[in-house]
């Protein structure tokens, strides 16, 4: 056995990791998904990721901000998941609509965060990633495979469907 064959354990490092990454990824999932389980699951999924990919050589540079990349990746397959779900259960008529004036006013939190729930796995994936997160649309567009044109016209529906979910649950 040469020395190139000997690699050093990542596994330490990754341990040492995960008592200051732990919170860390916990809250980033929690505040974006909003149910306990739902983020605790994600979480646990995150870190049987990083053991995965710890195990390649040469092994990524751990740190707190590439654990909470491996999160978002993980809350988008989620929803991409939960969208496939609901597509197979029931056909999804949307209405296109291009509206582009900017949405003033005061937003309520907790109402915002219903609304989002009860939007669509992929209009709340798209909502999260470009107005929590703060992508540009064309980091939206890579994170969910598609194309910058069809991310637009996607955001401009979940803007309207959030609108509308809001005006109607504020009242």
């Amino acid at each position: 056995m040469n020395r190139e064959q000997i690699r050093p354990d990542p596994g330490p490092a990754l341990l040492a990791l995960y008592d200051d990454a732990l919170p860390q990824v916990y809250g980033y999932l929690l505040a974006r998904c909003g149910r306990r389980a739902l983020a605790e699951d994600l979480t646990a999924e995150t870190f049987l990721a990083a053991v995965t990919a710890c195990r390649r050589h040469p092994p990524p540079p751990l740190s707190v901000g590439w654990l909470v990349g491996v999160a978002r990746h993980k809350l988008v397959d989620h929803w991409r998941s939960v969208e496939r779900e609901e597509r197979g259960l029931r056909a999804v008529d949307e209405v296109t609509e291009d509206v582009e004036d900017p949405w003033e006013g005061h937003v309520d939190a907790v109402v915002a965060r219903e609304v989002l729930d009860a939007q669509t796995a992929l209009h709340r994936a798209a909502l999260t990633l470009r107005y929590l997160d703060g992508l540009p649309v064309a980091d939206v567009a890579r994170t969910l495979g598609r194309t910058v044109h069809a991310t637009e016209s996607l955001l401009a529906r979940a803007r309207a469907a959030f609108r509308r979910g809001y005006e109607g649950g504020a009242r």
